[in-house]
């Protein structure tokens, strides 16, 4: 090997390509293009009920201050949504219907699960958290409710398709 090809072949740090992301594997720092508005993925929570599993991740409008949430779990097919907190006073027992912005919902499914947090929900880790689940009439849209001590949170969502989502890997 002569010199110049010594000089020029130096050992290259080769670094590791990004994993393609999905829905099921977005991480803290990724970026996450819906509906023409980029956010940064600054939160992620994993529920496990019995060994059933979903995750939920909190979306930070890039210069801006709106929050919203993308649910993913994969039931037959994967199941995406997205979500936003609002002002519903609600108490348990959850009841079997409830009433937001002139909508009647039906509850579909309640239980307990452990969770798991990272980034902006990492002070939630190894807590249990009381959920149910709604759905209009039209299952259109959707009340999910979670219980966080003796605070009750609600959110009206919405499901979308996999298409909807460009997601682009923050670190390797």
């Amino acid at each position: 090997m002569g010199l110049f090809s010594k000089l020029f072949s130096s050992k290259k740090q080769e670094k590791p390509a990004p994993k393609e992301r999905t829905a099921l594997n977005i991480e803290i720092g990724d970026i996450v293009t819906y509906d023409l508005t980029d956010y940064e993925v600054v939160g992620k929570i994993t529920y496990r009920d019995g060994s059933y599993e979903w995750l939920s991740y909190q979306l930070l409008e890039e210069g801006g201050h709106e929050t919203i949430w993308l649910a993913a779990e994969m039931d037959d097919e994967l199941e995406l949504g997205i979500y936003k907190r609002v002002q519903l006073p609600v108490s348990k027992p959850y009841p079997k219907q409830l009433e937001y912005e002139n909508k009647t919902y039906y509850k579909e499914e309640e239980g307990n699960a452990r969770v798991l947090g990272q980034g902006r929900s990492a002070n939630l880790q190894g807590m249990e958290t009381h959920y149910a689940d709604y759905a209009d009439e039209e299952e259109e849209s959707f009340l999910s409710l979670e219980s966080w001590g003796t605070e009750v949170e609600v959110s009206v969502g919405y499901s979308i398709e996999p298409y909807e989502l460009k997601i682009i890997a923050g670190s390797y």
